[in-house]
């Protein structure tokens, strides 16, 4: 599978993306969960463009697709008790050409004390 990027250098968008997003955030707020994951996706297919754009037209030479997903955790998030205690797989699959096109996923650490967790995939189809 090629990638646009180097793993690592995925990894640092979506961590930056997530640390960016949720720097003054103290607990899950319902309310925000929209605002928070239009954030994250626009700062990290902005990151890929600007990373990966070439020639004159700075074009990348992918198409993008990232996901958010947040989901709340039962209970407050400052008891340990609480933390762990849910179930949550997260999958994506996909029929394309496995020279050109990708996907990777990511799980945001810092969640878990804002009793959330965050999960990101980015996916790439090469032109």
């Amino acid at each position: 599978m090629a990638t646009p990027l180097p793993t690592e250098e995925l990894q640092q968008i979506a961590l930056g993306a997530c640390e960016s997003v949720f720097s003054p955030v103290e607990k899950y707020d319902h309310t925000k969960v929209a605002e928070w994951n239009s954030a994250i996706i626009n700062n990290i297919l902005q990151t890929l463009i600007d990373k990966t754009a070439t020639g004159e037209s700075k074009q990348p030479a992918y198409k993008y697709i990232a996901n958010s997903t947040i989901i709340q955790h039962p209970g407050n998030p400052s008891e340990a008790t609480t933390v762990g205690r849910r179930g949550m797989h997260s999958a994506v699959g996909a029929f394309w050409n496995t020279e050109k096109d990708g996907t990777y996923s990511y799980k945001w650490d810092g969640a878990e004390k804002k009793g959330m967790d965050v999960v990101i995939s980015i996916n790439w189809v090469g032109l």
